[in-house]
């Protein structure tokens, strides 16, 4: 008996400091437009920063946008994608032990929404429906308070950054017989009206790696392939 209350005495105990870590983290979040960690992949294209608000157009990207802050130990949350596939966002880099899902909030996106930038890094959410251009900036006051960014996946009014994945381009299958290997993809980041900063990748590269598309590490095969379904 001694032991079964000594061992639950050490799960409470371990419940406690958890506790206590998550909320040492929130006093530190960082204040208004401090940078966020950012993927490497995405380097020169855009920089993730605290109260900010980037639409997306691909789920794959929008993984790679959670990868970054979650990479160096933040914890994010993923809001109404139900199609969150687990197994790719750990292969992206996404901690799955620091992610929080909501995957079907109904119509109590915005709620749940709200109560996730209160206590986590980057939010991830699919809208049901149009968002308001009033509802679009509560969010983007609260993201501004609690030093938060969002990720949404579609149309967000006003966002600071919009994203996209261009020119997808799969190699592998030869004449039909062979299998998906690598793809090359070039992403776009389109701030305001500056002109759109770009850079290719292999997403996923051969093994299922992440790299710049300049990287040819491991790429040779690819190119072959790619030459045997040019032939």
């Amino acid at each position: 008996m001694g032991v079964v209350a000594g061992i639950e005495r050490h799960q409470k105990l371990a419940q406690i400091e958890q506790l206590r870590s998550k909320v040492r983290r929130l006093e530190q979040k960082p204040g208004i437009g401090a940078e966020l960690a950012t993927h490497e992949a995405l380097g020169g294209v855009v920089q993730l920063r605290a109260g900010g608000t980037y639409a997306v157009d691909s789920l794959s990207l929008a993984m790679l946008m959670l990868a970054g802050p979650s990479g160096v130990g933040e914890w994010t949350a993923v809001v109404g994608v139900d199609d969150f596939g687990a197994e790719a966002a750990a292969e992206t880099g996404v901690s799955l032990e620091r992610t929080i899902l909501v995957p079907r909030p109904q119509d109590f996106w915005l709620e749940a929404t709200a109560a996730l930038v209160d206590v986590t890094t980057v939010v991830l959410v699919r809208p049901t429906g149009r968002v308001s251009p009033g509802v679009a900036e509560k969010i983007g006051a609260r993201l501004r308070t609690r030093g938060a960014a969002l990720v949404a996946l579609g149309e967000w009014p006003r966002a600071d950054v919009r994203l996209r994945a261009t020119e997808p381009h799969w190699v592998g299958l030869g004449n039909g017989a062979g299998h998906l290997r690598a793809r090359r993809m070039t992403v776009e980041a389109a701030r305001g009206t500056a002109p759109p900063r770009r850079t290719a990748l292999w997403f996923p590269a051969e093994g299922g790696a992440l790299r710049p598309a300049g990287d040819q590490r491991g790429l040779e095969s690819v190119v072959d392939l790619r030459k045997q379904e040019s032939a």
